[in-house]
């Protein structure tokens, strides 16, 4: 992020992102990453998608804790970005059962007023270097909120093209919603998707859908990166995703 120019607006940019970025246990039907916090953002993910539980803040996946809580997902974040200080991370806190009504009410007594960012206002790139951006959407009030491209369902997956062509057109909403003049949300694109929950059933897991999506889906960003002026999308969240389709990503914005 050091190159991006510091007046540009959050909401103006592409951010390779994770979908259930904690999702690391549980097996094939829960899993939908495969590399730690530290090595996504490494790897250049700047949106993290959170599922937190009122029940000590424990991150889950459904029913599956993750071995970790918001508190130490936090600590490595500010970890990362003290040593790399031009950079800024998404994050996104979806309450969830236990107690998910008291989420809220936690997550404000963790966090404080230490580099992180709050209002609701979209930010430039300069406001937000060094920080934690929060991002929020229906139960969750603080930060800048989202704008998902996804309709209710678009989630499940019975036929890979199908979800192909709902990526494509959650890609193309997205890029009207960033050339809006109207700044006061940040777009979200899912290029995850399962078979859970369909008659298909455990025939496309997440990580199955993922091995389809992500090497197709790095084509069709490469086709729409030749457009002059080059398409802006806001957040792309995956599903195991490799450093090929976050570097492609990451070049909508040079």
């Amino acid at each position: 992020m050091a190159k991006l120019d510091n007046n540009k607006l959050v909401s103006d940019i592409t951010i390779p992102g994770t979908h259930d970025t904690m999702a690391l246990y549980g097996g094939s039907m829960a899993k939908c990453q495969s590399w730690s916090l530290e090595n996504q953002l490494k790897a250049g993910i700047r949106y993290l998608d959170l599922r937190v539980s009122g029940f000590k803040l424990k991150i889950m996946h459904g029913i599956v804790y993750q071995r970790t809580s918001l508190s130490e997902v936090l600590t490595t974040i500010r970890k990362f970005l003290e040593k790399s200080k031009n950079e800024f991370v998404l994050v996104r806190i979806k309450p969830v059962f236990p107690s998910k009504g008291s989420v809220q009410n936690l997550v404000e007594n963790l966090i404080g007023n230490d580099n992180v960012w709050k209002e609701s206002k979209i930010p430039t790139v300069g406001e937000v270097r060094g920080k934690i951006v929060l991002v929020q959407k229906n139960r969750f009030k603080l930060g800048i909120s989202l704008s998902e491209t996804d309709s209710k369902g678009d989630y499940k997956v019975t036929k890979i093209e199908k979800k192909k062509n709902k990526i494509i057109k959650h890609l193309e909403e997205a890029d009207k919603q960033c050339k809006s003049e109207i700044k006061e949300k940040m777009s979200l694109v899912y290029s995850s998707g399962t078979s859970l929950g369909t008659y298909k059933g455990f025939c496309l897991l997440p990580n199955a859908v993922a091995e389809e999506i992500n090497p197709w889906l790095n084509e069709h960003l490469k086709n729409l990166s030749n457009k002059n002026p080059k398409p802006c999308f806001g957040i792309i969240a995956m599903d195991f995703p490799n450093f090929d389709l976050i570097d492609m990503i990451i070049k909508f914005n040079t």
